[in-house]
């Protein structure tokens, strides 16, 4: 959380504490949703369809000629990483100093990496993961016109879109093209996995949220240990005691991967201790067990808070850059007992760094360019990515200028560690060609699919004049079966079944339903080559 009362030096300027601050009092619809455990979930199964993963896109194709069992962390650094005190540019010393005359680390106090850069030597515990070869430094990573609010920036993070606003995260996106019956016919496990950062973007497709989400360590161990998220059993005899019950024992419903993250991780132990006053430390370890217990699930995030250093950052940074180098250490350790670090690539992200200078409170405030930190035996080597900014030139936010574009990461992850052909990024990164960086792994099994005799069907609700349609847009003939469902998985009607041409459709639903409809939300399936499609859908 941020200090209000921190005083702003005099580059700061009133308007932008004012702005900040009502930032971190504005109440976020997504998060309050999410964190009743009625949102983003995991998804519903309808009436008594198998648990299964159906895969009829351009992106199942080519993860069948190239997928592999490699997994992502993602560690999301909440509140903006001050990439200066975190890899030090002893290169630039005399400069780096003079901008912070009391929030600096001394010469001394450091643990070089190589000639020119150095970590503080309280993250003593990546030492030996640097010397390892198991860690790399991407250099001034952020994106053109840094946008300085935290919402914003965490959803352009998340998004990948940094221009106009795009409700869909890049793993949303990945998910929802890989499942696209999804809310009728799951995967058997999660697709992802995410402790904290509730409401975050990563994981949202256009309908639906695909993580298993909860809000801190403490539930997901719930989770872990007993299966369900609630207790159910210690409740009051009183009215407010029963529909207590009704509400937890919904939402212990809502989350239908509880019982195979039980399963995982009651079929692993972690072998080495970790810190158990640490945040990161207590969510990491769970991780470890799921990966270990054999989950299955290819992408987890897990968050820190605390990087919003506007004042006191000295101690305050110390505390929470400790808990990721130790719990780091601790994590591929674990890992390893198990022979599975060599398939788990760990990466940190934050919604921005810092200014290059201290404040008038003994911190920095919001600012562009910062490192992203990457972990793994499949990193073969440590080193560093790119060039780092040059501490003397700033922007006209006085802020450092990135060098390197955070999506050119997602990019040669995506390309490198999950094996997808490049062509196929274009779903997921939104039409735009990033940069593939060396990262220190490839894709030797990388191949370039044929996708000519792949066809897309394009599917969405729209609304009008309080009427509710469903609009399909056909890229060949073919038999299309529509059929709603209400929330239950109850099946209420066939919307249509007949032989539609190439081009756009619109079906009105009231009308094809030709019954009365309650107001709510139902979803819509459509069949049609073989291939499956839901979505969720409203009656107004």
């Amino acid at each position: 959380m941020c200090n209000n009362n921190h005083i702003p030096n005099k580059k700061s300027s009133k308007k932008e504490k004012h702005i900040h601050d009502q930032e971190h009092s504005t109440w976020n619809r997504r998060s309050f949703m999410q964190a009743l455990g009625l949102a983003g979930a995991g998804s519903m199964m309808i009436g008594a369809s198998s648990i299964s993963a159906s895969k009829p896109s351009p992106l199942a194709v080519a993860l069948a000629e190239s997928e592999n069992d490699n997994i992502l962390v993602i560690v999301r650094l909440k509140g903006g990483n001050d990439g200066l005190n975190t890899i030090v540019p002893v290169y630039d010393y005399a400069n780096y100093a003079n901008l912070r005359p009391t929030i600096r680390h001394l010469q001394s106090d450091l643990l070089m990496l190589n000639s020119d850069f150095g970590i503080p030597n309280y993250m003593d515990s990546l030492e030996s993961i640097w010397g390892d070869g198991k860690m790399k430094v991407v250099h001034g990573v952020g994106y053109q016109n840094q946008n300085l609010s935290h919402f914003r920036s965490s959803d352009i993070w998340a998004s990948a879109e940094s221009v106009n606003f795009e409700p869909t995260g890049w793993w949303g996106r990945y998910f929802e093209d890989l499942y696209p019956d999804y809310l009728i016919n799951p995967p058997e496990i999660p697709p992802a996995v995410q402790i904290g950062s509730i409401g975050n973007l990563v994981f949202e497709g256009d309908s639906n949220n695909y993580a298993f989400a909860v809000a801190n360590p403490e539930q997901l161990a719930n989770v872990a240990e007993n299966g369900t998220i609630h207790d159910v059993l210690d409740l009051p005899d009183c009215v407010y005691g029963d529909k207590l019950l009704f509400m937890r024992s919904t939402t212990n419903t809502t989350f239908l991967y509880a019982s195979v993250i039980h399963q995982a991780y009651m079929a692993s132990n972690n072998d080495v201790p970790y810190d158990p006053n640490a945040d990161l430390a207590a969510q990491l370890s769970i991780v470890a067990r799921l990966i270990k217990g054999g989950l299955g699930t290819k992408v987890y995030m897990v968050s820190l808070n605390g990087f919003d250093t506007h004042a006191n950052q000295v101690d305050t940074h110390r505390t929470i850059l400790e808990d990721v180098a130790n719990s780091m250490k601790s994590f591929y350790d674990d890992l390893k007992a198990t022979g599975m670090d060599d398939l788990v690539l760990s990466m940190t992200i934050s919604e921005f760094g810092r200014r290059p200078y201290e404040n008038g409170s003994g911190g920095t405030d919001h600012g562009a360019a910062s490192p992203i930190l990457l972990f793994g035996s499949g990193l073969n080597g440590s080193g560093f990515v790119g060039e780092h900014p040059d501490i003397t030139v700033w922007d006209v936010n006085d802020n450092l200028i990135p060098t390197s574009d955070f999506r050119d990461v997602y990019s040669s992850v995506l390309t490198n560690w999950f094996c997808l052909d490049p062509t196929i990024l274009d779903l997921i990164l939104l039409g735009q060609t990033y940069e593939t960086l060396d990262l220190g792994f490839s894709c030797e099994i990388l191949g370039t699919p044929d996708f000519s005799n792949v066809t897309r069907l394009i599917h969405r609700p729209t609304y009008q004049d309080n009427r509710t349609y469903i609009e399909l847009q056909m890229p060949v003939t073919a038999n299309v079966t529509i059929k709603l469902y209400d929330i239950l998985g109850k099946e209420i009607a066939t919307l249509k079944n007949e032989l539609l041409f190439p081009g756009r459709h619109k079906i009105d639903v009231m009308a094809a339903v030709d019954t009365r409809l309650s107001f709510g939300q139902y979803i819509y399936r459509i069949t049609t080559g073989g291939q499956n499609y839901s979505k969720s859908i409203l009656i107004k």
